[in-house]
């Protein structure tokens, strides 16, 4: 066997490979956005709207690629090692599947998941004239209807959104923070997207009145085709390194009320040699004194 692995000659390419290594810690899922070799003006267009939302944690790539994910996934998978971007939104459009979309994600550079949704209505951002959030804004993610937890593809299209729109890990929030919005209805067959800007009013008291204001963009989809992977390989992808596995604490209990106790294992105590507060009241008698020594008289006090 003859092994190709080559060591860096440069501190530039040293630095390239260590960030693709793999950390107990990953970084910020990046997404693709590829547009297919007969993608028309609606989808260039919802695909520029979902990078404008997505930024900086997207690459969109402009130019048409004459590929059928459904049908050959090499493309997919060449421009993931390339870009080393573990997320994808393809559009395309043709006759038989006009305005479609195909969101999917990878692991370790083969697809996973692939789910085809068909654009019914959209309005884009451009269209609607208000105000904006800046770029790089996490957003809150909000899912409706039932089916999203009943239907083994609505719950696995759920938890690619999640992957897909969720943002980076951060370690605190600030109120002035939470201003975008990101609703998702499962209803009738259709999944509707809706995103918004959060307006905090005054309210005359400590907590803001809190009202929504539709920012853009707006989505009616329809579910196609899926291409869901198989149960273990699934597990296989959510399995986590035994660094980020919490530590059992022994002895530690919960009850219903959230209220942790703790159990001590501790030696026998001898309470004869307790440590007491002194007072008078407490002292032993002679008598008390020579009961323990054994008997012994105690001495004669001396006469006044």
């Amino acid at each position: 066997l003859i092994c190709c692995y080559r060591k860096p000659k440069t501190k530039r390419a040293k630095r390239f490979l260590e960030k693709r290594e793999p950390k107990l810690n990953e970084n910020t899922k990046n997404a693709m956005l590829i547009k297919g070799g007969n993608a028309n003006l609606t989808v260039t267009e919802v695909l520029k709207d979902i990078y404008a939302v997505k930024k900086p944690f997207a690459v969109l790539y402009k130019r048409k690629n004459v590929t059928r994910p459904f049908e050959d996934q090499t493309s997919l998978e060449f421009f993931s090692k390339k870009s080393d971007c573990s997320l994808f939104l393809f559009g395309s459009h043709n006759k038989k599947r006009p305005n479609n979309l195909i969101i999917g994600r990878m692991f370790d550079y083969h697809v996973l998941d692939m789910i085809e949704l068909g654009i019914e209505k959209f309005v884009s951002l451009k269209d609607i004239k208000n105000s904006k959030c800046p770029e790089g804004t996490k957003p809150m993610l909000i899912f409706a209807g039932d089916v999203f937890d009943v239907n083994e593809e609505y719950r696995r299209l759920k938890s690619l959104l999640i992957d897909f729109f969720r943002g980076p890990t951060v370690p605190s929030i600030r109120l002035a923070g939470l201003e975008y919005v990101l609703h998702f209805t499962a209803v009738d067959g259709k999944i509707y997207m809706r995103s918004y800007k959060v307006l905090l009013k005054k309210s005359g008291c400590k907590i803001p009145r809190i009202e929504l204001e539709e920012m853009g963009p707006s989505l009616d989809l329809v579910m196609r085709r899926t291409h869901l992977a198989s149960d273990d390989l699934y597990k296989l992808s959510l399995k986590q390194p035994k660094g980020l596995k919490p530590k059992k604490k022994k002895n530690i209990s919960h009850d219903v009320f959230g209220t942790t106790y703790g159990r001590i294992h501790m030696q026998k105590q001898d309470l004869s040699k307790l440590q007491t507060r002194k007072m008078k009241g407490l002292k032993k008698r002679p008598a008390e004194k020579s009961a323990e020594d054994g008997g012994a008289t105690p001495k004669k006090s001396k006469s006044a």
